[in-house]
């Protein structure tokens, strides 16, 4: 028996329920940093916003269907964002779902609902710390997946 396998045996349960509480807590986080209008979309946006302020970012998501894992190009971008957050130690998850995400951003109405939604930053909606209990559950999860060499920890967002 290898290591992995003996310690997916032993995280199994623990791993799926650390899992579903990142998810609730990032659908609360976008549902707050929307509502204060510290949320930027879109990664070109996303890039700008990196390259102005980055000590202003204290959250990073990347988003990609299946179809999109071809797409080199998004791919590439994801690479030099990932690299950057990491760099800045911004706090970065992927999520495997656009729909989904759209869903939550967008709160179903197509008017408000940003078009690229590959890259979705959070950012402090001013100098003093935000302080969003859904932050901090998402930061020590970043924390706790760093530890074991996870850098960018997938998280799948609660129906």
């Amino acid at each position: 028996m290898t290591l992995e396998e003996i310690r997916g045996q032993d995280t199994v349960p623990e791993s799926t329920a650390r899992m579903q509480g990142a998810g609730k807590a990032l659908h609360e986080l976008l549902l707050s940093a929307q509502r204060q209008g510290c949320l930027t979309a879109g990664v070109y946006e996303s890039a700008k916003v990196l390259n102005v302020d980055p000590d202003n970012v204290t959250f990073c998501v990347l988003a990609a269907d299946a179809e999109d894992e071809g797409d080199i190009a998004l791919q590439i971008h994801f690479t030099l964002i990932q690299a950057f957050c990491c760099e800045n130690d911004i706090d970065i998850v992927r999520v495997g779902d656009v729909q989904r995400l759209a869903a939550i951003v967008g709160a179903g109405d197509e008017a408000a609902a940003p078009g690229d939604l590959h890259c979705i930053l959070i950012s402090n909606p001013n100098e003093d710390a935000w302080k969003d209990p859904a932050l901090e559950k998402l930061s020590v999860f970043c924390e706790e997946s760093r530890r074991v060499n996870d850098w960018v920890p997938s998280i799948t967002l609660p129906e």
